[in-house]
Formats: C-alpha cells, structure tokens, sequence
C-alpha cells in the first residue's frame, strides 16, 4: 500500500475561510480513509510553495555547517523558559530507547518571544526570519487540517480548534523543527544506529517537507514502506495524541529514516517538521465519549515524551 495523495486546494492558505460544508465533508472524508489506512498523507495544494520550503531549509543549511563551538550557544540547554528550543548536536537525541542517538542535527523553534536569542546574521543569514515566517505559515495551514479532519470524523468542526489556540505563545509548544543529516561514514555507525530510529510522534499531527528519500513508514501489516519525496506536497501524519483522541479511529504509525546506501559518504538529506501540539492545559479525552484512554494534560504528555528521547527522569 502507498502512501495516499489528497488535493488540498479547496481549503488551501489564501482561499477564503467559508469553505462550503459539502466541501469540507468531501475532503475531510477522504482524509479521514488516508489517516485511518495508513497514518499518513500527501496534501498537495496546499498554499505553501517549493520556493518557501527551499527558502527555510537553505537557511538552516547554513547555521548546520557552521562548528559546533558557533552552535552550542544555541543548544537547548540554553534556554531554561523554553526547554525544547533551540539547537540539538550530533547523536544527542535517542529518538527510540533502544537504540543509539541519531544521526541528525535539528534546531527547534517553539519559542516566538521577541527576547529569544537567535544565532547572528553572520551565522546564518536569514535564519530568523524565514523559520520564523514559515512556522505562521505551518500553523495557519495546520489549524485549515484540522478543521477538516473534524469534518471528515464527524464531529463539531471546533472540538480540535479549541484545544489549540494557542499555538505561537508560551502556552503551546507546537516546535518547527529544521532536520539536517549529515553525510555518514558507514565504519563508524554503531550496531542498530540510524539517521532518525523508528519512531511515532507526539502531539496532535505532523507537517513534513522533506528534500531526498530516506523516510520509511510502518503499515499495519508491519512492513516498511518508503514514503517518496514529493516536490511541492505537504507529508502530513497522525501523532499519539491524536489517536488517543480519537479512541484509535485515525492512527499514529512509526517512522524512521534509514541510513544512505553503504559506501555513500557524501549523502546529505534535510527536512523540515511542525510538530502540532494541542495547548499545554489542553486536557485530551477521546472524543468518542468512550473511556479506552484515560484524560491527559498534554503538556504533561508532551514533557514526560522529550524527557524519554534525551535519557532524563
């Protein structure tokens, strides 16, 4: 089974807000069969241009080639108020408990506040701004997803609205994170390790861009399939959240991004996630009025997941 493509364009950014509910039922019903199938979905149409994307990851290109030492100003530790801000190194994230850390940096922005420090235009020209003018357009068109999927499951179309209206502020940790998968020397991967270990996300859902292959996803059959890279689309996936939610009607499925072909030292891959988290005082309960998950606090939720991916209690 492949991974389902969906054309977005009647509730895509820059369309007018009162989309027809014939629409919205149409589209979010053929969400609804993608996500519920497979867990994840190729939008296309959706408003966010290749241009947009390329712009981003150039600018994050050039904040990851930079030495460590320009970098480490900008880890995550640096940033008490905003814990998941900021830059992450080398193998420091353990994605998956058993296994060794990753092979990928990342730089996480959760925090818009205006006092955040940023590395310097002499770092990384542009990095601010285009990340920063990207994650408004990720949170616009992630709100327009939402909206729909409500539709598609037949439920009020603000029951997902609400729970995340503060996305943007110290309410919400909603993250667009920049991936950058340096080039990698097949003698020294340790036993087990990969570019990013399987894995399911978080939060509520996922956007994706991605700029080469690598990325494999898990089918309920257990067997891994690729998931191309689609020049202009949007991968969009189901997090844990979500299907706790939805009393498992739509489905968080793992992921992983393998290691280049051995004996391809030069391979390089980037992408770019928005990771949709619903309000930190948000309490999740399944919508479905069932008890098969209990209620949860999902900033709790989200705090006890990252601490897991960093080894800390």
């Amino acid at each position: 089974m492949s991974i389902p493509v969906v054309d977005f364009s009647v509730a895509s950014l820059g369309t007018v807000e009162d989309i027809s509910k014939v629409d919205l039922h149409l589209l979010g019903k053929d969400l609804k069969v993608a996500l519920t199938e497979v867990g994840f979905v190729f939008l296309k149409n959706t408003g966010i241009t290749q241009e947009e994307v390329d712009d981003v990851m150039n600018a994050a290109k050039r904040f990851f080639l930079q030495p460590d030492h320009l970098k480490q100003p900008f880890s995550i530790k640096a940033f008490p108020k905003s814990p998941n801000h900021g830059w992450v190194a080398l193998e420091a994230e353990r994605i998956n408990l058993q296994k060794p850390g990753d092979l990928k940096e990342t730089f996480n922005l959760t925090s818009l506040h205006p006092d955040i420090k940023w590395p310097t235009s002499e770092v990384a020209p542009g990095f601010r701004e285009t990340k920063t003018a990207f994650f408004h357009r990720c949170k616009e068109l992630s709100l327009r997803i939402l909206r729909v999927m409500a539709h598609g499951l037949d439920v009020d179309p603000d029951v997902f609205l609400n729970a995340h209206r503060f996305i943007g502020t110290d309410k919400n940790c909603t993250t667009l994170r920049s991936l950058y998968y340096p080039p990698v020397n097949s003698e020294e991967v340790k036993e087990g390790q990969l570019r990013c270990a399987e894995h399911s996300d978080y939060g509520s859902i996922t956007l994706l861009f991605q700029s080469a292959g690598g990325l494999q996803v898990r089918q309920r059959s257990g067997e891994f399939i690729n998931a191309p890279c689609v020049p202009g689309a949007v991968l969009i996936n189901i997090a844990d959240l979500m299907q706790r939610w939805t009393g498992d009607c739509i489905v968080s499925v793992l992921h992983r991004v393998l290691l280049p072909p051995a004996g391809d030292l030069s391979s390089t891959r980037q992408s770019l996630a928005f990771f949709v988290q619903p309000d930190d005082e948000a309490m999740i309960s399944c919508i479905d009025g069932s008890d098969k998950y209990p209620p949860v606090r999902a900033g709790t939720y989200l705090t006890r997941r990252i601490n897991d991916s960093y080894g800390q209690t």
